[in-house]
């Protein structure tokens, strides 16, 4: 229902209609305002944001040449799979052998033009960071790029072992399709084997990329330069720490939680041991359990050991030992209310 004011000469002088539409217009003005207020103060936040990035004592990258990006690292990453496990990862495409040379020539093709690209800003990188003398980082990218690429046929078959691994040491795997595409330790061992491929050409910063990219995914942290070998499974995943002067042998095992790592140092120390071995050693058949914590550079564990879940070494094990927490005292408490005559 309207209500009307009206005057003396019978007019009409506002309806509910025209109230409305002021205080609209009067909430329209006050947003403008505010609004402008807040506008206002952004060149001040401006200033202070420049200021800081012009700090010599914090942290960013400007009047530097570019670096890696993640984006390019992560594709990269992805026409790298293509070829190391073809037909499986071709966004719905069928792959035939009819078309196989073609698909295999433009991945490859375009894998040496992303990577030699990000090969050359890290060489770049280094260069202008640390003051290095020219390398000639268009050629190097180029040929390092190569390198990398006449690696893939052999790390295929390295990774064939991992996958057939992953299959025969799980009971919950059905078909070795379900293991290439789905499990979390395929996808971390397949990025750390690209990823330690170019750690070991001493490309600088991209391996490290590469390499979170799939931590960030799996919640796996292998660093690049860690040395595993084949038939390596690791079942679930979740909280796995490899670090990097880490050796791993043949056909060892690992489960959910476990840490390789290095024992805590002092500041001071810690720029002197920055390339010495601070990781342990796992020999051959080795199978390392949930929660396992095994520090140390001079750690290592024998052949074909059993480190049980929840431990914690930071001393060599002979070869053929079985490691294992003694069982915990447990208590059972009963909820239920005891009744007469039991």
């Amino acid at each position: 229902m309207q209500l009307f004011a009206v005057g003396g000469n019978g007019k009409e002088t506002m309806n509910s209609e025209q109230q409305s539409y002021n205080e609209e217009t009067e909430a329209c003005r006050l947003a403008i305002e505010i609004s402008s207020d807040n506008r206002d103060r952004l060149p001040a936040i401006i200033n202070d944001l420049v200021t800081s990035s012009q700090d010599q004592e914090l942290f960013a990258h400007v009047d530097a040449e570019l670096i890696p990006s993640v984006e390019k690292a992560v594709e990269i990453l992805q026409r790298a799979r293509r070829l190391l496990f073809p037909g499986y990862f071709t966004n719905g495409q069928v792959l035939d052998n009819n078309q196989l040379e073609y698909a295999i020539g433009m991945e490859v093709t375009r894998l040496f033009e992303v990577l030699s690209e990000e090969i050359v800003l890290s060489i770049k990188h280094d260069c202008q960071r640390y003051q290095l003398v020219c390398t000639h980082c268009q050629e190097r990218g180029q040929k390092e790029a190569i390198r990398f690429l006449e690696r893939l046929p052999e790390i295929r078959k390295t990774l064939t072992t991992d996958v057939q691994a992953a299959y025969d040491g799980d009971p919950a795997a059905k078909t070795i399709d379900e293991v290439v595409i789905s499990y979390p330790g395929v996808l971390a061992i397949t990025v750390h084997r690209i990823a330690h491929q170019l750690w070991q050409q001493e490309i600088p910063l991209l391996p490290r990329v590469i390499s979170e990219y799939a931590h960030s995914v799996t919640g796996i942290d292998i660093h690049p330069g860690a040395t595993i070998g084949s038939s390596f499974f690791i079942d679930h995943g979740t909280g796995v720490v490899i670090g990097e002067t880490t050796e791993i042998g043949e056909r060892v095992r690992i489960y959910q939680g476990v840490t390789l790592g290095a024992l805590s140092l002092p500041k001071d120390e810690v720029e002197q041991l920055r390339h010495e071995k601070r990781h342990p050693t796992i020999e051959d058949d080795v199978t390392i359990y949930a929660g396992a914590t095994i520090l140390g550079g001079e750690t290592v564990i024998g052949r074909s050991s059993v480190i049980g879940g929840s431990v914690w070494i930071t001393s060599s094990v002979p070869p053929g030992t079985k490691v294992f927490l003694a069982p915990p005292k447990l208590v059972y408490k009963n909820s239920e209310p005891e009744t007469n005559g039991r």
